[in-house]
Order: C-alpha cells, then structure tokens, then sequence
C-alpha cells in the first residue's frame, strides 16, 4: 500500500509499505476512504523528530471501510463504514470505564511513563502505524472504532476522529458559564473548532490569531476576532471588551511551538539539531516549551476564571507564574481528548444543517501522493492551509 512516511525534520514522503494485516485477535483492517493531517502532526515535521523512526507512518484522523476483522471483534463486520478515534483503548479498564480512555491501563506506554498508545505518533505514545495510508491495522477494534452511517460525505463525520471531541472537551474544560465569555487562542483547527462549539452553545467567543485566512473563516461566522499584529497588548484589548475584567475562560489552542517565545524556540530546534540519542533524553527529562500562549491566558482570564489547554505542550521544566495563577484562583484543565465519551452529543450536531460546518471545514482536499506539499503549505502556514484531507 502507499502510506505518508516520516523522514527526518520538515520531510516526509509518501512510499510503498507492506499492507498491514491481523495480528491479533482483538485487530481489525480498514480501508481508509478519507484521513486528514493534524496539527499535532507538525510537532512531529518540526520539534519532535528525537522520537520518530525513518519509515514511521503518520497520522492518525480516518474514516474508512472495515475489510477484516480478528476472531475476537464481534460488533464490526467487513463493509461496516467506521471512524477510527486518534487514541487505542480497550473500553474495559478502569480508566476507560471512567470516561479516561486517553488513560487506557490496557495500551498505556509504560516504557515512556505516557497515556493511551495513539495512532502515528511517535515513540512516546507506542510507535502504531498511522492512518495517512491506504490502509490500516486498528488494535482493541471492539471499542477503538466509531460507527457512521452510509450517506453523507466522509467530512461530515471524520472529524470525529479528534477534531470535533477535542474541541468539545476544550469546551467543556473551560466551564465557561451561561452567557459567559471565553477567549479562544490560536485559530488552528482545534482552536476554530472550538470556537465554534462554544458559539454553537451560546457563549461570547473572542478568537485570537495572526493570521488572516484563520481570522477570517470565524469573522464570516459572525464570531468576534483579534488580530495579533494589530495589538502590543492583547490582555488589555480583550479586558477593555469585557468591561476591565477579562473573559470568563481561555482556550490555549497554541501549545508549544508558540510566537512570541524567542529563547525556548531556540532550544527547541537546537534540540532538533541533536542526534536522537542525545535529544530524545534530553527533550524527556529537561524539555522546555514557548510558553508564551500560557502566558497570555493567564493574563486574559478573570480573577476565578478557568483556562483549558488543549494545544500540545511536551516540556519538563516549563516555568509557570505560580504567585499569578494562585493570587487570581485560577483552575487549570488539559489533556488529550477522549474521543468515545462524547460521540453520542457530537453526532447529535452533525446534522443536515451542519450548525459546525464540518462538511466545508477542510481549506484543501488532496491526494495522498500530494502529502509532503501539504505538510509544507499547512506547516508554514501557506496558501490558506488551514485544515487539509488527504484521499489515499
């Protein structure tokens, strides 16, 4: 089969690999009709190569056809059209029995001190081939699928996959209360998928990010927007809006590869200069992140306000304002999204109307083989690229 491979730093290419196949009793194969490139991806093209291997397949946001499954997987069957969620759990456990499937006990990689084994996502989370290829071996089949029904096209359902419940749990983290207030920073996918749920849900949202195209797709929605180079100082801005207080959440959305944080992205690419075996420990044991996003939401909320983090962040010393986050009884909330908790609500909205407008959310629709260019357009941020499907 054809499949996205990594490479080494910002290149990945698209080759022949071996089609995978059972290999265990709980395993299923799909054939993938429609997979998307994420933007935790682009941690991997740029500042996380120490945990990836040449060859690696990526990916992990697919829709698809179920072609096979093992002895033990009762409830799929060859034909059924499925979503596959970006983490691997077994739904038996005590995490997932608790609504943590992100927590697996069953796939948790221990040898990394890590959650849930994901899907084409490095060492760190299991090194499981990825869903940017023709098709795909799913592990713990039984629950690890999402069941959609034949009819509609594949956008309205595979952001099923992690776009829709990450940004849903962003969402819910941030408690923003009845006709309250939330900032949303970073207008990526996650963050104008966000953004959009809690408009969608009756919140006041203020969308922050610089670049025009993202602004400009939440503008069109009636959604009010900040431009970054517009302002020298977004707290200010955003507490003159909300009558000197500042919202009643923030979503960072950015995590750690954030503008504005000049030294730790310095060592950051440093760190991606290294060879493996000395960055890969050094990234795990002293890594640090461009804070700056954090930062800013800590000034953004109000006193007693809640701040959701959903961008990805990997560092181990990251200095955090403690006395700030104390003195303003700030609540934190983050994690990686669990996807099969909150698939009941979301296939509630996607409906014929599409309140989300999940079926023109993608900017670029591409073939596989067109893979390393759009890495490169969404990394750099070009042509638009704000969210991209490739078809295998």
């Amino acid at each position: 089969m054809r499949a996205v491979t990594w490479q080494a730093k910002r290149k990945v290419q698209v080759d022949t690999v071996p089609d995978p196949k059972i290999e265990q009793p709980t395993d299923a194969v799909i054939e993938v009709t429609t997979t998307n490139i994420c933007g935790s991806d682009l941690h991997l093209y740029e500042v996380l190569g120490a945990f990836m291997d040449p060859g690696d397949i990526l990916g992990h946001e697919p829709i698809g056809i179920v072609v096979e499954v093992g002895r033990e997987v009762s409830n799929l069957k060859p034909g059924d059209r499925v979503v596959i969620p970006f983490q691997i759990a077994c739904g038996n456990c005590g995490m997932c029995r608790r609504g943590l499937p992100t927590q697996c006990d069953t796939t948790r990689v221990r040898d990394q001190d890590t959650g849930a084994a994901l899907f084409g996502y490095s060492k760190l989370y299991g090194q499981v081939p990825g869903a940017q290829a023709q098709y795909l071996r799913v592990p713990q089949a039984s629950y690890t699928h999402i069941k959609v029904p034949e009819g509609p096209p594949d956008s309205r359902f595979v952001y099923l996959s992690d776009v829709l419940p990450t940004a849903m749990q962003a969402v819910e983290y941030a408690a923003i209360p009845d006709g309250g207030s939330v900032t949303v920073l970073g207008l990526g996918p996650i963050g104008d998928m966000a953004a959009r749920i809690a408009a969608h849900q009756g919140a006041r949202v203020i969308g922050v990010d610089r670049v025009p195209e993202r602004l400009g797709r939440l503008a069109r929605r009636g959604i009010e927007v900040i431009d970054m180079r517009e302002v020298s100082d977004l707290a200010e801005v955003i507490r003159d809006r909300t009558a000197g207080q500042g919202t009643d959440a923030v979503i960072d959305a950015v995590g750690m590869e954030a503008h504005g944080s000049g030294g730790a992205k310095a060592v950051q690419q440093l760190s991606s200069l290294l060879p493996d075996a000395v960055a890969g420990p050094l990234i795990s044991k002293a890594g640090i992140d461009r804070l700056a996003a954090l930062h800013s939401a800590i000034e953004i909320v109000r006193r007693g306000g809640t701040i959701s983090v959903v961008g990805v962040y990997g560092g181990k010393l990251d200095p955090l304002p403690m006395f700030t986050l104390f003195d303003k009884q700030i609540t934190l909330r983050m994690g990686q999204a669990n996807v099969k908790p909150r698939v009941d609500t979301l296939m509630g909205w996607l409906t014929d109307d599409d309140p989300l407008g999940v079926d023109t959310f993608a900017t670029h629709e591409l073939s596989l083989e067109q893979a390393p260019h759009a890495y490169k357009i969404f990394q750099e941020k070009r042509d638009g690229a704000v969210k991209i499907t490739l078809k295998p």
